[in-house]
């Protein structure tokens, strides 16, 4: 059974895009654990934070004066983190869901 990604996600999310995924996928089929792609993704979400804190602390030191670069890049990063967030809360409610099934 292939299990489909979401397709347009790369438009909403074009830093994301691709995380996670191995040189060794092959017609939508992911070889590796889906805790390693929760990682690569959630090291994706760090690194998009601390480039935005870089950015905002460069423009508070008046190294830059490019607002538009700060605004974009403080919006991607609580974007990103947002959608984790999103994953989590659902990830945790199968969990539940799964723990409330009676065997």
């Amino acid at each position: 059974m292939a299990i489909n990604g979401i397709n347009g996600i790369d438009k909403v999310f074009p830093s994301i895009s691709g995380v996670g995924l191995n040189k060794e996928t092959t017609d939508n089929n992911i070889i590796g654990s889906f805790g390693d792609y929760l990682n690569s993704a959630l090291k994706e979400v760090s690194k998009l934070e601390m480039e935005a804190s870089k950015i905002t602390d460069e423009f508070a030191a008046g190294k830059t004066d490019n607002i538009h670069q700060v605004m974009i890049a403080a919006q991607k990063s609580e974007i990103a983190l947002q959608f984790t967030m999103q994953i989590r809360n659902k990830i945790v409610e199968a969990y539940q869901e799964i723990m409330r099934m009676q065997v």
